[in-house]
C-alpha cells in the first residue's frame, strides 16, 4: 500500500516538473530579446519615395455594377458624335484688325522725313544760284550737283538751260525769287500733269487687278502689304495673292500684312507654280466680290532670262480673267542708276504702268524720280519713306519739291 502511494506521489511530481519546463519554455519564446541597457534605441528615417510610388494612400471609391451603368440605345449609338471643344488646345483668337491711317495728305505729313534726306540737293542748288556772278564754273557745279543726285544727263542739261535763260531775264536775284524759280523748274522737270492714281477699278464686274514686280531686296512684298493698307484706308476690300513662291517665308510675310487689315491671302505650297496661285487669287477675288486683288510676284533677278519669262507667264494667266489694271514696278531709290537697268528689263517683259520708289528717305539722290520717269515714260505713283506700316505715300510732286528746297 505504501509502495503504491509513493509511486503516485513520484508520478505527480514528475508531471509537475515537466509542465513547468513547458510553460517556462513558452514564456521565453514570447518575450522579445532585450537590448543591453547601454545601447541607445535608433529610429530609421522613412524611405525616400521612388518613381511610381503613390503620392498618397489610395482611397476606396464607390463602384457601379454593370446594371447601374446607363448604356446608349442603338439609335443613339449611330448618331453623329458632337465635338467637344478642349479649352486647353482651343484656337488662339484672331488678331485685332487695324484701322490704317488715311492716305490723304500722307506725303505732306512725312515731308520732314523726306526733307532731311534730300536737303543737300535743294540747299546746294540754291547756294550756287545765289552767287553774285554765275560763270561757267558755277553752272558746271550746278550740273554736277544734279548728276550726283541721279537726275540723269538729259534732264540735267534741260534744267540747266532753262535756269540759264530765266536767271538772265530775271537779273537781280533775291533768295525768295531764286527759291520760286527753282521750284517752278523742278516741278516742270518732274511733271504735274501725269495721272498718279493707282488704277484699282476694272470697269467690269470683276475686281481691279494690280501686279507688283521688282528685284529681290527692293521691299516688294512689304510694299504690297503696305499698299493693301492704303487701299483699305480708302475703303476698298482687298484679296492678296502670294505668288512669290521661291523666297522662303514670303507668303507668311504677306499673310501677316493682310491679317492686320482684314485682307485674305491666297497662297500655295513653297516652290509651287506662281501663275497658278495668281490665277486662283483673281478667281477668289471674283467669288468674294472684292474690290481689288494685289498679286505679289517673285523678286526675280533681271539677269535670269528664264525667270523673267515666267513673270510674263503670270501676266498672261491672270489676263484670262480680264485685263491687268496696274503693273507696279518697285525700285530701291538707294540703288541709283542700277535701278534704271532693272527698270528697262522689266519693262520689256510686262507693261509697267507705275513706279514705286522705296527707301526714298534713305538717300540724298532724289533725282532718281526724274530719271526713272524719263526712262520708262510712266509716272512715280507711290514712295516709301520709312519702315512704318503707314510710311507708303501717294507721290505728290509739289510736296516732294517743297521738301527738296525747304522753306
Amino acid at each position: 500500500m505504501e509502495i503504491v502511494i509513493l509511486a503516485v506521489v513520484i508520478a505527480l511530481v514528475a508531471i509537475g516538473a515537466i509542465s513547468g519546463l513547458v510553460v517556462s519554455s513558452r514564456k521565453k519564446k514570447q518575450l522579445p530579446p532585450q537590448a543591453p541597457p547601454s545601447t541607445p534605441t535608433i529610429t530609421a528615417p522613412p524611405a525616400e519615395p521612388h518613381v511610381g510610388d503613390e503620392a498618397e494612400t489610395p482611397r476606396d471609391e464607390p463602384r457601379r455594377t454593370i446594371e447601374e451603368v446607363d448604356l446608349p440605345t442603338a439609335d443613339e449609338a449611330v448618331e453623329t458624335p458632337v465635338a467637344v471643344e478642349d479649352p486647353v488646345v482651343a484656337e488662339a483668337p484672331a488678331p485685332a484688325v487695324e484701322i490704317p491711317e488715311p492716305t490723304a495728305g500722307r506725303l505732306v505729313r512725312l515731308r520732314a522725313r523726306l526733307a532731311r534726306s534730300q536737303n543737300s540737293l535743294g540747299k546746294g542748288l540754291l547756294t550756287l544760284l545765289s552767287r553774285e556772278h554765275l560763270d561757267e564754273d558755277t553752272w558746271e557745279e550746278i550740273e554736277d550737283t544734279l548728276l550726283t543726285a541721279d537726275v540723269g544727263v538729259a534732264p540735267t542739261q534741260e534744267l540747266v538751260e532753262r535756269l540759264r535763260e530765266r536767271v538772265k531775264v530775271l537779273g537781280t536775284r533775291t533768295p525768295e525769287q531764286l527759291r520760286t524759280l527753282l521750284r517752278e523748274e523742278l516741278l516742270h522737270l518732274i511733271g504735274t500733269d501725269a495721272d498718279r492714281a493707282v488704277k484699282t477699278e476694272s470697269g467690269l464686274d470683276t475686281p481691279g487687278v494690280v501686279m507688283v514686280v521688282g528685284v529681290n531686296g527692293t521691299g516688294k512684298t512689304t510694299t504690297t502689304g503696305k499698299l493693301a493698307r492704303v487701299l483699305v484706308a480708302d475703303g476698298r476690300s482687298v484679296v492678296l495673292g502670294a505668288a512669290d513662291t521661291f523666297r522662303a517665308a514670303a507668303a507668311d510675310q504677306l499673310q501677316t500684312w493682310g491679317e492686320r487689315v482684314g485682307a485674305r491671302t491666297v497662297r500655295g505650297p513653297e516652290g509651287g507654280d506662281p501663275a497658278s496661285i495668281a490665277f486662283d487669287a483673281v478667281k477668289e477675288g471674283i467669288a468674294e466680290g472684292a474690290d481689288v486683288v494685289l498679286i505679289d510676284t517673285a523678286g526675280r533677278l533681271h539677269t535670269k532670262t528664264g525667270l523673267m519669262d515666267e513673270l510674263g507667264k503670270v501676266k498672261r494667266v491672270v489676263e484670262k480673267h480680264g485685263p491687268l489694271d496696274e503693273v507696279l514696278l518697285v525700285l530701291d531709290a538707294t540703288t541709283g542708276q542700277n535701278g534704271l537697268v532693272q527698270a528697262r528689263v522689266f519693262a520689256e517683259v510686262v507693261d509697267i504702268t507705275g513706279i514705286v520708289l522705296t527707301k526714298l528717305d534713305g538717300t540724298a539722290k532724289g533725282g532718281i524720280v526724274v530719271a526713272v520717269q524719263r526712262e520708262l515714260g510712266v509716272p512715280v505713283k507711290l514712295v516709301g519713306l520709312g519702315e512704318g506700316a503707314d510710311d507708303l505715300a501717294p507721290f505728290e510732286p509739289e510736296a516732294f519739291v517743297d521738301a527738296l528746297i525747304g522753306d
